[in-house]
């Protein structure tokens, strides 16, 4: 069993060393392109959001998701429609079975709700961490 073991190991780390062979290895500060004005480095890093600012957005999606479930359902159901799906008043009248004007009342209390509930989490934590120095 260890002879098979070891033949399996030897033949995988020849393997690694024969690919080894066939891979091209660039400085990331060496300069690429037509006229040599920009390096690797720059080429390759990712245009996407940071660490940083992915978790950013997902404490706010969280807090967001949380506010909104302080909502009544009609406030809530209204608010989802109009400002997270994207729908026209009109068709969320249309799918909530009211009036035109109707959503645009309940549209305006959501937001005030919201933007109440917002404001005290932030002067919440404007206080805790005034508690803390």
């Amino acid at each position: 069993m260890s002879t098979w073991l070891t033949a399996i190991v030897t033949n995988c780390a020849r393997m690694q060393l024969r690919r080894r062979t066939r891979r091209v290895h660039l400085s990331l500060d060496e300069k690429v392109g037509h006229e040599q004005d920009c390096y690797l480095s720059e080429q390759v890093a990712d245009a996407g959001p940071s660490p940083e600012e992915e978790c950013r957005a997902s404490e706010l999606r969280r807090r967001l998701k949380e506010f909104v479930g302080q909502l009544s359902p009609r406030l809530r159901k209204t608010f989802q429609l109009r400002e997270l799906d994207g729908l026209s008043t009109s068709e969320a009248a249309r799918i909530l079975g009211v009036p035109h004007g109707t959503v645009k009342a309940q549209l305006a209390r959501a937001r005030t709700k919201m933007i109440r509930l917002m404001r005290g989490a932030l002067n919440a934590k404007a206080h805790a961490a005034r508690a803390t120095l």
